[in-house]
């Protein structure tokens, strides 16, 4: 005669169709879709640091070329000083 499991083995405590079996359930699904979630918001953030970084990087060329010729005007303004100094 074979044994047959009895009403606790099949639904006590940690059997299958326990609450524990559907609450694991529920915390994979629920790390799975978080896990997409900031997947998605990764990608969000490196989108805007790339932006970021262009904006910074045209700030600094633009910047750069201020000083340039800013610098620039300076050296002359300097040598034309000079100039009208020594000439006369």
């Amino acid at each position: 005669m074979s044994k047959a499991p009895s009403w606790s083995d099949q639904w006590g405590n940690g059997g299958f169709g326990s609450d524990h079996y559907e609450v694991e359930d529920e915390k994979v699904k629920k790390s799975s879709g978080s896990s997409k979630k900031m997947a998605a918001g990764m990608d969000k953030a490196k989108a805007a640091a790339i932006v970021g970084a262009d904006k910074a990087k045209t700030a600094a060329v633009v910047g750069a070329q201020k000083v340039k010729s800013g610098t620039s005007a300076g050296i002359k303004w300097v040598k034309n000083q000079y100039q009208k100094r020594t000439s006369k």
